[in-house]
């Protein structure tokens, strides 16, 4: 199966795309596109590799799953496609930008402008059945995703890594802290964001910390 994978992500990743349960896990997504709806595009699975290199990165957003709905997932965490409703974790991110930097709620959900400053807007889990969430959790892409943060987490310095809610927060582990800047919250699903997601000011702190290591922050 042809993904691009553009960059220099390539090199970065060829020990892991050897190993055994990668190979596995891409005779398992192949077969589920050959015999199922799969999101997204098979040529997009890699995007948010795609639109942000290692050396470029400054902050990765880590999500869990991609959108299992029509048109919204396109390789980017929590970002939709131009013209789609906001999902609800989307529209409270806005809406936390919005109290955060008194910034405008943008028309669009599409995250692209962010990844291509430096975002890493990585999903744990890369592809997803039309309709059934979680539904290719499990398979090997955890194992793959976990190999990007520790990549990052540990070869590199001055990476903001945002992990919003439980899930995101077991991830911790793979990052050097001394070298890195770790942002932890509840997560901005509507189950949870009250819990501490609102009010935490991620987007100010995030560019203070860039700032402090030299680094252009982020146009929000």
């Amino acid at each position: 199966m042809e993904i691009p994978l553009t960059n220099e992500w390539n090199s970065a990743l060829k020990k892991e795309m050897d190993k055994n349960y990668y190979k596995d896990l891409i005779h398992f997504v192949e077969d589920e596109y050959r015999n199922n709806t799969i999101f997204p595009p098979k040529s997009l699975i890699y995007n948010s590799l795609n639109k942000c290199s290692p050396s470029e990165c400054k902050v990765v957003i880590l999500g869990q799953d991609p959108y299992h709905g029509p048109g919204q997932a396109h390789g980017l965490s929590f970002s939709v496609n131009d013209g789609v409703k906001f999902p609800p974790s989307l529209r409270n991110i806005f809406k936390e930008l919005k109290a955060d930097l008194d910034m405008d709620i943008p028309f669009s959900g599409n995250l692209e402008n962010w990844a291509e400053q430096g975002v890493l807007l990585l999903n744990a889990t890369l592809t997803v059945r039309a309709g059934e969430a979680g539904s290719h959790q499990k398979r090997g892409w955890e194992e793959f995703t976990d190999s990007i943060i520790e990549y990052l987490g540990k070869n590199y310095s001055g990476i903001a890594f945002v992990l919003w809610g439980k899930y995101a927060e077991k991830k911790e582990s793979l990052i050097d802290r001394d070298k890195n800047f770790i942002l932890k919250s509840a997560h901005p699903s509507p189950l949870s964001a009250h819990r501490g997601f609102f009010g935490s000011k991620p987007f100010s702190k995030i560019n203070q910390y860039l700032k402090s290591v030299g680094k252009e922050p982020i146009d929000w």
